[in-house]
């Protein structure tokens, strides 16, 4: 009876999980290349190179950082959501997704040799990188997601004939 309870919420967290790992994957190689992108100003560029020659604990609380930097922005969204501005709350906390994911794969991609070089953090994101990937065949093998997918290239087939013949008119 027990076992019959947890199925149904292990699939809608395996779920939410999912969707969120999903989230992130979209965003994080756009979001790295913007933030490359940004660090090219000199300022930044000096604070990467020096973020790339720390040593991997150093590297690691880096990399930790943005993550901490921006829990009090998530509590002040769900502050928000308490008093009533739903729409404002869930805003701060999109947006604070945004930015931290940008911020948090550039400065992955700066430490990613240092951290590569402590044991245990290859070891767990080698098993990390493993687990998502098996969870996001899980979502891809999905009926919703092949719908979704076949939905998404018929429109933009559909987007794309009525461009060129829009064109040729």
């Amino acid at each position: 009876m027990l076992k019959m309870l947890f199925k149904p919420i292990r699939g809608l967290f395996r779920l939410v999980l999912a969707l969120l790992i999903l989230f992130e994957e979209w965003g994080w190689a756009p979001l790295q290349r913007a933030m490359a992108w940004i660090g090219q100003l000199p300022v930044l560029r000096q604070l990467e190179a020096l973020i790339q020659r720390l040593p991997p604990y150093a590297a690691l609380l880096v990399f930790f950082l943005p993550g901490l930097l921006l829990l009090p922005v998530k509590l002040l969204a769900l502050w928000f959501i308490s008093i009533g501005r739903a729409g404002l709350g869930v805003a701060v906390i999109v947006l604070a997704k945004v930015i931290g994911t940008a911020i948090v794969a550039r400065i992955f991609a700066l430490t990613q040799p240092a951290l590569m070089s402590l044991p245990w953090f290859a070891r767990l994101y080698l098993r990390w990188s493993a687990w998502k990937e098996q969870l996001l065949a899980w979502i891809r093998a999905s009926a919703a997601w092949r719908l979704a997918r076949a939905i998404k290239l018929r429109l933009r087939r559909v987007l794309r004939r009525s461009s060129s013949s829009s064109g040729a008119a």
